[in-house]
C-alpha cells in the first residue's frame, strides 16, 4: 500500500462523516418544529379559544412555512455552491439553520404579544427553510463526489442518514424534555430549541476540516462552471421536473409515518404521547442501520431499484400502522414503525446517487437543490396541510391519508426508474 491510499480512502469517509453531522443537525432543527408544531404550538402561539380542530390545523401548518423558505435557499445557495464551491456555502447554512431554531426556542408566547407571537414563529420557521433549501444538496454532493464512482450510492447515503438521526434526536429530546419541569406545554418544549446552538458549533468543527469538492475543483481548474446555473437548469427542465417527482415521498412521507403519526395515535387511539416517541426512536435507529444499507445495495444493484422497493412498501406498510396504532400496545406500535423504518430507508438511502447523477458537475448544487426543494415545496409544503384536512374529511377514518400517501409513492417510483435514461445520458455528456 503506498502512503497516498489511506488519505485517499480516508477523504470520501471524513467527507462522508462531515456531510452526516451536517445533515444531522440541520433536520434534527427542522424536524424538532415538526414535533412541536403537533404537540405544543397550539397551546402556546394561538389564542386559547380557538377550536381544538382548528388550532391543530392552523399550528401543524405553520410547518409549512419552512418550505416555502426552501426553493429560496435552493435558488440563492445552489447558484453560490455551482459558482463558488460546496464547502463554504455549506458553513453558511448550518450558521442559517442554528439561528433560526435557537431564536424559537426564545420567541414569547401569545399571552405575551398576542398576534406578534404566531407572526415572529412563522418568520423564524421561514428562515429554517432557507437554510434547510440550500444545505442538503451541498452536504449530498460533498459526500458523492469526493467517492469513488462505484460507491458513490453508499457515500451518499450518509446526508440521507442525517434524517435518521435528526428524528432520532429530535424525538429523544424531546421525551426527556417532556419530564422537565411543568411538561412541554409549561415551558420545556424550549429545551430542544435551544440545545441546538450546541449541535450547530459541533457541526461546524467537523465541517471545517472537510477539502472542497475533488470534482468541483477540476471543473473549476477546466473552465467548465456555468456562470448562470439556475438559467441552465431551467432552460432543460426534464431532469429538474423528474426530479422533483422523484422526491416526493421524501419530503412529504415523513409527515405520515412519524409527526402526524405521533398526533393521530394521541388524539384518534388514546395513545400515551410518551409511548409513541419512544417507539419513533427506537425505529429511528433501525433506520439508521437501513439507510447506509439500502445505499450499499444500491451500488450492487441499481439504485433506482432499492428505492423504487421502498416507495411500494411505504405505500403497503402504512395501512396496518395506522389501524395497528389503537391496540395501545407499545411492541405492536414499535415493530410497525421499524417495518416502516425498513423501507423509508430503502426509499431514502439511495436517492441523493440517483439525483445526483441526472446532472452534470457544472449545474449539480442547482439541480439536486432545486429538484429537492420543488417537491419540498409541492408534497412537502401541503402534506402538513392536508393530512389534518382529510382526518377531518374522513371523520376521523386514516382512508384518506392512505390514498394520498398511495398517489404520491406511484409518481415518485415512475419518476425514480425514469432517472436511469437521463443518467445515461449525463455519462455521455449528452446532456446540457
Amino acid at each position: 500500500m503506498t502512503s497516498t491510499e489511506p488519505r485517499t480512502i480516508a477523504r470520501p469517509r471524513r467527507a462522508a462523516l462531515a456531510a452526516l453531522a451536517g445533515t444531522s443537525i440541520e433536520w434534527y432543527d427542522f424536524f424538532i418544529y415538526a414535533t412541536a408544531a403537533a404537540l405544543v404550538f397550539r397551546h402556546v402561539f394561538f389564542p386559547p379559544d380557538m377550536n381544538p380542530v382548528l388550532g391543530t390545523i392552523v399550528a401543524f401548518g405553520t410547518t409549512s412555512f419552512g418550505y416555502l423558505g426552501r426553493p429560496i435557499g435552493a435558488f440563492l445557495f445552489g447558484h453560490l455552491g455551482d459558482r463558488f464551491g460546496r464547502k463554504p456555502v455549506l458553513i453558511a447554512t448550518l450558521l442559517l439553520m442554528g439561528v433560526g431554531t435557537f431564536g424559537i426556542g426564545l420567541l414569547p408566547s401569545y399571552e405575551v404579544v398576542g398576534p406578534l407571537a404566531p407572526l415572529l414563529l412563522i418568520t423564524l420557521r421561514l428562515l429554517q427553510g432557507v437554510a434547510m433549501g440550500g444545505e442538503w444538496g451541498g452536504a449530498a454532493l460533498l459526500a458523492i463526489e469526493h467517492a469513488p464512482v462505484e460507491r458513490r450510492s453508499f457515500y451518499g447515503s450518509f446526508a440521507q442518514l442525517g434524517s435518521s438521526v435528526g428524528a432520532t434526536l429530535s424525538s429523544a429530546v424531546f421525551a426527556i424534555s417532556e419530564h422537565i419541569g411543568d411538561g412541554l406545554v409549561a415551558g420545556s418544549w424550549r429545551i430542544p430549541f435551544l440545545f441546538s446552538a450546541v449541535l450547530v458549533v459541533i457541526g461546524l468543527i467537523i465541517r471545517s476540516v472537510v477539502g472542497e469538492s475533488p470534482e468541483f475543483v477540476s471543473a473549476r481548474s477546466a473552465q467548465e462552471l456555468s456562470a448562470a446555473p439556475v438559467r441552465e437548469v431551467f432552460r432543460t427542465p426534464k431532469p429538474l421536473l423528474i426530479g422533483i417527482g422523484a422526491m416526493l415521498v421524501a419530503t412529504g412521507g415523513y409527515y405520515v409515518t412519524s409527526s402526524f403519526f405521533l398526533a393521530y395515535s394521541s388524539e384518534q387511539a388514546g395513545v400515551p404521547t410518551e409511548l409513541v416517541l419512544n417507539a419513533l426512536i427506537i425505529a429511528g435507529l433501525f433506520e439508521m442501520a437501513f439507510v447506509p444499507l439500502a445505499g450499499w445495495l444500491g451500488d450492487r444493484w441499481r439504485p433506482q431499484f432499492v428505492v423504487a422497493v421502498g416507495l411500494a412498501g411505504i405505500m403497503i406498510v402504512v395501512v396496518p400502522l395506522y389501524l395497528l396504532a389503537h391496540t395501545g400496545s407499545f411492541l405492536v406500535i414499535t415493530v410497525m414503525l421499524a417495518v416502516t423504518a425498513l423501507f423509508t430507508g430503502f426509499n431514502y438511502g439511495p436517492i441523493a446517487a440517483v439525483l445526483a447523477s441526472i446532472f452534470p458537475v457544472r449545474v449539480r448544487y442547482t439541480g439536486t437543490s432545486l429538484a429537492y426543494q420543488g417537491s419540498a415545496l409541492t408534497a412537502g409544503a401541503l402534506t402538513p396541510i392536508v393530512l389534518p384536512t382529510l382526518l377531518g374529511m374522513s371523520e376521523g377514518s386514516p382512508v384518506l391519508i392512505f390514498a394520498y400517501l398511495a398517489l404520491l409513492c406511484l409518481v415518485a417510483i415512475g419518476c425514480v426508474l425514469a432517472t436511469r435514461g437521463l443518467a445515461a445520458r449525463v455519462e455521455r455528456g449528452t446532456v446540457a
